[in-house]
């Protein structure tokens, strides 16, 4: 169970988290230079071609949780990219010398007035680029914005100061080595085996500062799966730390640097899988983003909990006790799992095995609607009535299934999805993937 009144204190937390930042201190001229120089060094063939496809015919706003639950203009997806399309065609583009007769250069004033656009109002969910029938890819354009603004020490004060604990003392929240000891103790005090800092193992699980302050059931539930299942398996305090302030905030330094962490820890051990927590920023940026040192792969598998439980499943290698049915479950899929990563049989294989009544919401899967918390959106205060708004859009989706009981598969989205039930009193159970799985796991002989 989630202990309401620390929840109460990470919310409190999180409204002051703007006064810890530090600005960096930069002229207009400065800010200007800097935001240019990424959008120069970003823009390559692929952007180019997406920049230079956009025919404005709409599409993604109706795709677009933000526009949809405002009907703003301004929130249109494609024209978050616009700063970009400016720079791009008066100084990369084949026509440069001529577009700039006509193309007014960009400014300090609209950086800043883009940070709203490319932090507040959208999650990079990718909602958009399905629906766009050029094909573009839109939230890729809404990241190089966000390392842009980055470089131009133009993030939303509360990311920022994230970052910045991350970068400098290397804990997020407070949290590092000695508050995981600390968590690992509690959990062993209920009986569950954590293996922590063992020299070699199989699998390594890495875990984030909202598991350990908040959901540590969470936690307490894949390390019994992985115990049940009979794995060798680790955590490992210089290396545990899956929540990528870098990435969220566009400074790519610290993005490599916070997973750099991770893969030399999986390295160190001779993992040969590395299980991501319930939470939907790590994947890409572990998944995807991260590479060795020269730039090769990683030589390990890298598996979101809900991916690696569902195979898990699949093989037969984890059997469950089924429930009587009486369970009416929906589940809402994380954007970066399910749209970004294909991660989407392996949860209803799991969700399946639970023997609930399962109930599909409308759209699914891959165009799921979003909850509007992602991509460090539940973190920006002044952002707040708006992300509300967006999520009454998944509200009535989850509604019109009638199921009393949605499942998440990760803890951002839960963070959003109980911010926004205590606002409107909403009655829906809000649950765990993992942690219903290991309900149902079978009695050890």
């Amino acid at each position: 169970m989630i202990d309401m009144t620390v929840f109460k204190q990470f919310q409190e937390a999180i409204r002051h988290l703007g006064e810890m930042a530090q600005p960096e201190s930069l002229t207009d001229a400065q800010r200007l230079a800097r935001a240019k120089a990424v959008m120069h060094a970003k823009t390559d063939r692929a952007l180019a071609l997406d920049l230079e496809a956009c025919v404005n015919c709409g599409y993604c706003s109706e795709a677009c949780h933000f526009y949809q639950s405002t009907h703003d203009p301004k929130y249109t997806p494609t024209r978050k990219l616009d700063l970009l399309r400016r720079v791009h065609a008066r100084e990369t583009s084949a026509f440069a010398p001529l577009r700039r007769l006509y193309t007014p250069d960009i400014t300090v004033d609209e950086l800043q007035q883009w940070q709203e656009l490319v932090y507040d109002s959208c999650t990079e969910c990718g909602r958009c680029s399905m629906a766009c029938p050029m094909g573009i890819n839109i939230a890729r354009g809404v990241n190089v914005m966000r390392e842009a603004l980055s470089q131009a020490g133009l993030v939303p004060l509360e990311l920022m100061a994230v970052a910045q604990e991350q970068a400098g003392r290397g804990t997020v929240f407070g949290v590092g080595p000695k508050e995981l000891a600390g968590c690992v103790q509690a959990l062993r005090a209920q009986g569950i085996a954590i293996p922590l800092d063992e020299p070699q193992a199989d699998v390594m699980l890495v875990t984030t500062v909202i598991d350990v302050l908040l959901f540590q059931d969470a936690l307490a539930a894949t390390a019994r799966i992985l115990n049940h299942l009979g794995l060798k398996w680790t955590l490992r305090s210089a290396g545990f730390e899956a929540a990528n302030f870098g990435l969220l905030s566009g400074n790519e330094a610290l993005q490599k640097a916070a997973s750099k962490r991770l893969v030399d820890e999986a390295l160190t051990i001779g993992a040969r899988t590395l299980i991501l927590p319930e939470c939907g920023h790590a994947y890409p940026a572990l998944r995807w983003e991260g590479r060795l040192d020269d730039g090769r792969p990683l030589p390990f598998e890298v598996l979101a909990a809900s991916e690696f439980v569902g195979r898990e499943i699949q093989a037969g290698r984890l059997q469950l006790q089924a429930g009587d049915g009486s369970a009416k479950l929906t589940y809402h899929d994380a954007c970066k799992l399910a749209r970004h990563g294909g991660v989407i049989d392996e949860p209803r294989a799991a969700l399946q095995a639970l023997g609930a009544d399962f109930r599909e919401g409308t759209p699914t899967a891959e165009l799921n609607w979003c909850c509007g918390g992602g991509a460090g959106a539940f973190l920006i205060n002044r952002a707040a009535p708006l992300r509300h708004k967006a999520w009454e859009i998944k509200r009535e989706q989850i509604d019109a299934t009638g199921a009393d009981t949605v499942v998440l598969s990760c803890a951002s989205c839960r963070l959003n999805f109980m911010e926004a039930a205590e606002i409107d009193q909403w009655p829906t159970r809000i649950a765990s993937l993992v942690e219903l799985v290991a309900e149902r796991l079978p009695p050890e002989h």
